[in-house]
């Protein structure tokens, strides 16, 4: 008899500890599904696209209403590949609300492929990290140069000692001095020409770029609203001769 009733109080308190696990559940599954539900999505880092591109990129499933699925989805699921994008992460700072963190790929140039009509996105080592139809707003068309078949993900194939290298120094310098030009143009004997609008830069050789840059930088603001051509293409430590030529 006394075995029986321990039976009994067994299957009693192993039936109370099932249906307090089943309402632990129900109350979990309340909280995920009431409380944890987008509300604001925050996006930083994006210049190349608006925050409603990024959002609708990322929150691309019906179940992505609830926030913490999203936070774990992309936990476990790298996002789709998104042009001009190296990476996004989703941040979780409140139950309403996720932060998409962008890191877009660093162009310093492109170079335009008549033949496929496309352009070919270079970074600063040289590397074609995007094809596109597609022309983005301050990153400079490199035209003059001998360029072979171009390849996504290698670096451009350009012919003569040096080209390369001299072209990436003068755009990373042209960037670090926020004196992005519309256009680079590599010319006879090894000379660059920069276009801003209706001025011509000529830069000349690849020699003391750094210190040609750093006096575009101080003169090119005080030509805006001028057509004309900016000779430093002469400029060396002994010759510092700067000159104007306006258009008539």
């Amino acid at each position: 008899m006394g075995k029986g009733r321990r039976k009994k109080k067994n299957w009693q308190s192993a039936g109370l500890t099932f249906l307090i696990i089943l309402l632990l559940l129900a109350i979990g599954a309340l909280i995920v599904t009431k409380v944890f539900t987008v509300e604001k999505v925050k996006v930083t880092g994006n210049e190349h696209y608006p925050d409603e591109t990024i959002r609708e990129w990322m929150l691309d499933d019906e179940y992505c209403w609830n926030s913490l699925y999203v936070y774990f989805k992309y936990k476990f699921v790298e996002p789709k590949e998104m042009p001009f994008v190296d990476n996004m992460e989703i941040s979780l700072k409140s139950p309403h609300t996720l932060e998409i963190t962008v890191q877009e790929k660093a162009l310093l140039g492109r170079v335009y492929i008549d033949t496929l009509g496309q352009n070919a996105y270079f970074d600063k080592d040289g590397f074609v990290v995007e094809m596109s139809s597609e022309v983005i707003e301050g990153v400079p068309k490199v035209s003059g140069l001998d360029v072979e078949q171009i390849v996504l993900y290698e670096k451009l194939p350009i012919k003569g000692k040096d080209i390369l290298k001299n072209l990436l120094s003068l755009t990373q310098m042209l960037k670090k001095y926020e004196q992005v030009p519309d256009n680079i143009k590599y010319g006879e004997e090894g000379n660059y020409v920069l276009n801003y609008g209706d001025i011509t830069v000529l830069i000349g050789q690849a020699r003391k770029l750094n210190e040609k840059v750093v006096r575009l930088s101080y003169i090119l603001p005080e030509l805006q609203g001028k057509k004309g051509t900016l000779h430093l293409e002469g400029w060396t430590e002994n010759t510092t001769d700067i000159t104007f030529e306006e258009a008539k």
